[in-house]
């Protein structure tokens, strides 16, 4: 039996255009990337690095006072910072809603109602 490596096989072939080679080596460089990318994705990774700058929820209001052991009128004066805050986003959600549904036709602002009731899919 005449044992010829794999190199030997293919260095004794036809030789590969360069432009091909390169072409072929960058795809799956990138879909290597890709796919560690969703995987990454899939696991949660990106959660850790992308956490909010400023978490406004009640909870993290709770942890402030207790954390920083905010006066009764810092306490009162960041309460008031925060609901400015939400009523501001309130208006800008509300706004965007309104100039978007300014744009479509009656059924696809049915459809667009629609889609605000479901939880958006993962």
């Amino acid at each position: 039996m005449n044992s010829v490596s794999l190199l030997e096989r293919v260095g004794s072939g036809r030789s590969w255009n360069p432009k091909v080679a390169c072409a072929l080596a960058l795809t799956l460089v990138f879909l290597v990337g890709a796919a560690c990318g969703a995987l990454l994705m899939d696991f949660g990774v990106h959660k850790r690095f992308r956490a909010p700058a400023f978490d406004t929820s009640p909870a993290n209001f709770e942890r402030m006072q207790k954390e920083l052991d905010l006066t009764p009128a810092q306490s009162e004066q960041i309460q008031s910072v925060l609901n400015d805050f939400w009523q501001y986003y309130r208006t800008v959600l509300s706004d965007g809603k309104q100039r978007i549904e300014q744009l479509l036709t009656p059924e696809q602002r049915r459809k667009f109602e629609k889609m605000l009731q479901q939880p958006p899919s993962r």
